[in-house]
């Protein structure tokens, strides 16, 4: 049998908790983890700062859904990016550009927060399943997810420092880098 239906308030308070997650994800965007509270997500949102705590324990917890938000987000573009390597690198490098500050502060909190770094560790494996779905080639034999894993991490870490700036401090070309990846990919496609 379907699900029934979310009765109006269900639906309220779902569209609420979207905005908020919206609101928090801008934030951190823009100004940090670190540099906002759950008073100016809550604003932001179009909401008095009590509303916030109707749908979430703390900023901490905003962060993760934040996180979640972020994930599915960077999926839909590579969804809908043609299939070719450099489309899929710079889909990734983009997406690490324009949410700088979030990637930053992820990091700052997954050394610092274990429920972050659980957190982090779920999406991961999800993300890595995913890519093993958008490039079956990349699939693991048996329990091995090796490869996989290997080239979300190395997609994800020069992207980072390429956003960053400290792949350019330590004299690394972007294009090089970029490079360098989609030869990492080939190689592991075929």
């Amino acid at each position: 049998m379907p699900a029934a239906p979310p009765t109006k308030q269900r639906a309220k308070s779902l569209a609420t908790r979207e905005k908020l997650i919206a609101a928090a994800a801008e934030e951190f965007r823009t100004v940090g983890y670190f540099n906002t509270d759950t008073n100016k997500i809550a604003v932001r949102a179009g909401y008095a700062p009590a509303t916030f705590y109707k749908h979430f324990k703390n900023k901490l917890s905003i962060f993760l859904a934040a996180y979640e938000a972020w994930v599915a987000e960077e999926w839909r573009a590579l969804e809908a990016a043609d299939d070719d390597s450099e489309t899929l690198i710079r889909t990734v490098l983009a997406h690490h550009k324009k949410h700088l500050l979030f990637r930053t502060d992820l990091r700052a909190l997954a050394a610092t927060e274990q429920e972050v770094k659980r957190y982090q560790n779920k999406l991961r494996r999800e993300q890595v399943k995913r890519l093993a779905e958008l490039a079956p080639d990349l699939a693991p034999a048996g329990d091995d997810w090796s490869t996989p894993v290997f080239l979300l991490l190395t997609m994800e870490r020069v992207s980072d420092a390429i956003a960053d700036g400290s792949a350019k401090a330590s004299h690394a070309s972007e294009t090089k880098l970029i490079t360098n990846l989609i030869k990492l990919i080939d190689s592991l496609r075929h």
